[in-house]
């Protein structure tokens, strides 16, 4: 059973020797863009992971540092308190920095999944040497 012209006219290719060649399309500048286009895009998510693992490392470096602190007092939940650094120990306290002449390694307040949110750091503190002594402790 062969099919009739008509329906062979509405074909998307063409369907005989006498019909027009069929030239390939240059894809090369399409895929040039398509190729560009994902590498920035990937390149930039890349970026975001490595900004949000490194934040997340800190954040737990210095929850890590808070909770290996002395502290004589229970924290309330949404209270600011200060970490000093004395004769090679840190103490968590409620005193400001401008109230006490100890060493102020940074101000935290007390979010309510009990993690220590940084609020600011003490002046002349570096976290990487702060997170290097601690963790060699």
């Amino acid at each position: 059973m062969s099919e009739s012209p008509v329906s062979r006219a509405f074909l998307p290719y063409p369907s005989s020797t006498l019909s027009p060649r069929i030239v390939p399309t240059d894809l090369s500048s399409f895929k040039s863009r398509g190729i560009s286009q994902v590498e920035r895009d990937l390149q930039q998510k890349l970026v975001e992971i490595r900004e949000t693992y490194l934040a997340a490392i800190d954040h737990f470096n210095w929850n890590k540092l808070v909770y290996e602190a002395e502290i004589n007092f229970e924290p309330v939940v949404g209270g600011t308190y200060h970490l000093y650094e004395s004769r090679g120990r840190h103490l968590l306290s409620m005193i400001g920095p401008e109230e006490w002449t100890m060493r102020h390694l940074a101000t935290f307040r007390l979010n309510l999944d009990r993690q220590w949110q940084l609020v600011e750091v003490g002046p002349d503190i570096d976290p990487k040497t702060l997170f290097q002594v601690s963790a060699a402790t």
